[in-house]
């Protein structure tokens, strides 16, 4: 009301004057006060406090939840698919509050594009990502990109796994254009088939020696068995 700047020194006086005010300290409980303000300096320390008390609640829940559902004998529900609801739920709770990137400058972005576009300048391919091996799908995306989302839809039977598991295993077998050599690490999951089945599939295309055959050791020709021997190798 009278427009002065309110603080521990100004209010001091006050303070210890108040016999109301002494009752819970007087300039003591002042100066715990001034002590205890949040201000806008640690205010990312103070986020990142609240998100992971926040965090911990939400597992105390999820884990009270699991328990008692554990415990409802439903036929419906296996224990299995407990189990999956209860692994979605915990990888959804590890997912919030992440973030990627990020504001950035517009001269920052201009001179990371001019890079990729050098990089691509430079080599045959004039690629700007990982090649798929096959020569059409790397001109129309310019090879597999790090921030691209590439969904392949298709009808049952049309192909999908064996195009997906050639353009994986083209990418691995490619180098990449420095002196160290080292090669794209691809990762394949599948929830249809096995590893095996997947490693057949692939030896076949690339051999030309039909899965079914090979699986059952069915092998015609030396000429047939050299193509299949020089796929491992190179593989490996």
């Amino acid at each position: 009301e009278r427009g002065q700047i309110a603080n521990p020194v100004t209010l001091k006086n006050l303070f210890d004057q108040d016999g109301a005010l002494s009752e819970i300290g007087g300039a003591t409980y002042l100066v715990q006060l001034a002590q205890s303000v949040v201000t806008v300096i640690n205010a990312e320390d103070y986020g990142r406090t609240i998100h992971d008390l926040y965090l911990r609640r939400q597992l105390i829940d999820l884990g009270e939840i699991t328990v008692n559902e554990a415990y409802i004998h439903d036929t419906d529900v296996t224990a299995v698919q407990q189990i999956e609801a209860a692994e979605g739920k915990l990888f959804a709770l590890a997912e919030t509050g992440q973030t990627e990137g990020g504001p950035k400058d517009f001269k920052t972005i201009v001179t990371s594009a001019l890079n990729m576009a050098e990089a691509a300048y430079k080599r045959d391919s004039h690629l700007t990502g990982v090649t798929t091996g096959l020569t059409d799908i790397d001109r129309k995306l310019g090879g597999l990109q790090p921030s691209d989302l590439i969904i392949l839809a298709g009808r049952p039977s049309m192909g999908k796994t064996a195009l997906a598991t050639n353009m994986g295993f083209n990418a691995a077998s490619a180098f990449k254009e420095n002196d160290t050599g080292t090669r794209y690490k691809v990762a394949f999951f599948s929830m249809e088939m096995s590893s095996e089945q997947l490693a057949l599939r692939i030896m076949a295309e690339k051999s030309g020696v039909s899965s079914d055959r090979i699986r059952r050791g069915d092998i015609k020709t030396d000429e047939e068995f050299a193509r299949i021997v020089k796929f491992e190798e190179k593989s490996v």
